[in-house]
């Protein structure tokens, strides 16, 4: 069973997009993946420094990193698919991989990453 990370815009956003990061968990364990969803962990209390180490240790675990839309305006976002691509992890956008989870996630498209950070 594959192991998603999820990776997405939470800074400045209402409810820090826990709907959205919780939403998106939610459809992928319906198909069978197994979700380390960020939004599921720490507290509003963490800083962003806190929340982004943690958020990396967990991202260690994972086989491939989904993103949710907007992940290109945020800064953590961009930092997590930047470490998965540098590790070879394949990172795919939410849509490719709900459509291609009804066939192989190995054939959805990966991002291809072009990221100054």
């Amino acid at each position: 069973m594959t192991c998603i990370y999820l990776s997405g815009p939470m800074t400045g956003l209402p409810h820090g997009n826990r709907p959205a990061f919780l939403e998106a968990a939610q459809s992928l364990r319906a198909r069978g993946f197994r979700v380390i969803n960020p939004a599921e962990y720490g507290s509003a209390e963490d800083d962003w420094y806190a929340a982004m180490r943690r958020d990396i240790r967990m991202l260690m675990d994972a086989d491939a990193v989904v993103t949710l839309p907007g992940w290109e305006r945020s800064r953590g976002a961009r930092l997590e698919v930047y470490v998965a691509c540098q590790l070879n992890m394949p990172v795919y956008t939410l849509t490719a991989c709900l459509r291609a989870a009804e066939e192989d996630l190995a054939k959805a498209p990966a991002i291809q990453l072009s990221l100054e950070l």
